[in-house]
């Protein structure tokens, strides 16, 4: 029996490859930011840590959100961001 490959995504706070259920997906459409837990949401994609808030303040350190998708990301959605990703690690 074949053995299944298990997907691997970066972080782009600690730059660390991970499997991709330990990663959290911010998708990026259309101008607009949505956290994915599911990570089927359209739009291009980048992933923080799902653990580790370290990671989070890194990637808003560097800006490497807005960097990956390549706009202007204001504070407010930044924030509103990482209030949801808060809300989500704290009911695992």
């Amino acid at each position: 029996m074949k053995e299944r490959k298990i997907p691997m995504r970066r972080c782009i706070g600690c730059m660390q490859s991970r499997e991709k259920q330990f990663l959290i997906r911010i998708a990026g459409y259309e101008g607009q930011l949505t956290l994915d837990p599911a990570g089927r949401a359209k739009g291009r994609g980048v992933y923080l840590c799902k653990d580790s808030r370290d990671c989070w303040q890194k990637a808003d350190k560097r800006k490497a959100i807005e960097r990956n998708f390549d706009m202007p990301v204001s504070a407010e959605m930044k924030a509103e961001i990482f209030r949801q990703l808060e809300e989500l690690t704290d009911g695992e």
